[in-house]
């Protein structure tokens, strides 16, 4: 099958399809290559491969089989030319600032950005003279104001983590290249099923695969989608030369987790947006988060932008923190856990857990209050996770 075919498909089917070549045993199912090195048959070859004059495996902290395979098909959801797939989520990030950025060099960040890229862009990035600029994620003109000369990323979570606010990829990738900057999408929480950043005009599509492409809280991993320059040269030569690499057995897991990664995204939107419209109808909820509701601020833009609305939701209770604490404390079949993307649903405490390293500031300007609550839906019976979540509101009357 050419490329030119797999180009033409569906992106349900590049998602099973895509990217695998089969060995001589005729294998259904892609393989898994659990080897540190590569066997060469000459020292000419040997020497051809480590040179790049000659294609193929080298050392599997950047060349392996079932990584190359994970790569080729993500980049070819999400629409990019180049895909490097990395040992973690951020690790991608990290590859991502590292290989494009310098000393002297800023960064203008949504405030609304996951807290441990936060703490990445001020207390590790800071150190080496890369300094970071927050703006509220929905303001364009706050954007704008914040740009430098030295301004060279625009980096956004959208929909944000936890309260869910949504930016104009559009609008925001304008901004960026007009003023010679790039736009760096974290798209974690919606993933090629739902959103497509690269195509709204982003340059780099940055993901947590520990996420929804997982999407049974197994492996650990991340994935940098760009055009080749940016991504196949710059954050590769990073990947090759300092090593945030993806094991080939958490390769081959994202592998199965693309194939039903649309369905699943599917299911994931479904529930929760129906648990999103029953939480807005309880006395003790006072605002629920999600952008598939009629009542959230960018509800329009969402429909537009997106082809879904994701499995993420947050409300904030009547009480502070006590309240919040009862509520998880009190449910019994949602899992207390600060991950997110599982078949299981998931249920934390943001502002002391995923954003409890940020400054009571921070967490201000971020909008993470003490009463807020975040759900990461997952793919069990709807009624019985609005019981579930009810049981919780009762602990806290």
């Amino acid at each position: 099958m050419s490329k030119n075919d797999q180009e033409e498909w569906g992106l349900a089917t590049r998602a099973i399809r895509t990217g695998q070549v089969r060995t001589a045993e005729g294998e259904q199912s892609e393989p898994i290559f659990p080897t540190s090195s590569y066997v060469f048959g000459s020292a000419a070859e040997a020497a051809a491969r480590f040179s790049g004059e000659k294609p193929g495996n080298i050392y599997s902290r950047f060349t392996n089989p079932t990584v190359r395979t994970f790569e080729q098909r993500l980049a070819s959801l999400e629409g990019g030319d180049r895909c490097v797939a990395t040992g973690s989520g951020m690790s991608a990030i990290l590859a991502t600032c590292a290989a494009l950025l310098k000393s002297g060099d800023h960064i203008v960040a949504s405030n609304g950005i996951f807290g441990t890229t936060t703490v990445l862009f001020n207390n590790y990035l800071g150190k080496f003279g890369i300094e970071t600029t927050a703006v509220s994620l929905t303001d364009l003109a706050a954007w704008e104001s914040a740009l430098r000369p030295e301004t060279r990323m625009l980096f956004v979570e959208t929909p944000s983590n936890p309260l869910l606010e949504v930016v104009d990829i559009r609008a925001l990738a304008e901004l960026a290249h007009t003023n010679d900057c790039l736009l760096v999408v974290d798209n974690t929480l919606c993933t090629a099923a739902l959103q497509q950043p690269l195509a709204l005009g982003a340059d780099i599509s940055v993901l947590s695969a520990t996420k929804f492409i997982d999407g049974q809280g197994r492996c650990v991993g991340g994935a940098v989608v760009g055009n080749e320059e940016l991504v196949g040269k710059e954050i590769y030569g990073f990947l090759r030369t300092a090593g945030p690499s993806l094991s080939p057995f958490n390769a081959w897991v994202f592998l199965k987790g693309l194939e039903t990664l649309s369905l699943r995204m599917k299911g994931h939107s479904d529930n929760a947006l129906e648990l999103a419209r029953w939480l807005e109808q309880q006395p003790l909820v006072e605002r629920v988060n999600y952008p598939g509701l009629s009542s959230h601020p960018q509800h329009t833009l969402a429909s537009e932008q997106q082809n879904g609305f994701g499995g993420l939701l947050s409300f904030e209770v009547k009480g502070k923190r006590e309240q919040a604490w009862a509520l998880i404390d009190a449910t019994r079949l949602i899992s207390i856990t600060a991950n997110l993307g599982d078949t299981k649903s998931t249920i934390t405490h943001p502002a002391t857990t995923t954003h409890g390293r940020l400054t009571p500031e921070q967490r201000a300007e971020a909008g993470i209050t003490d009463n807020l609550v975040r759900v990461a839906v997952g793919l069990e019976d709807v009624e019985d996770l609005k019981q579930d979540l009810l049981r919780g509101l009762h602990a806290i009357q």
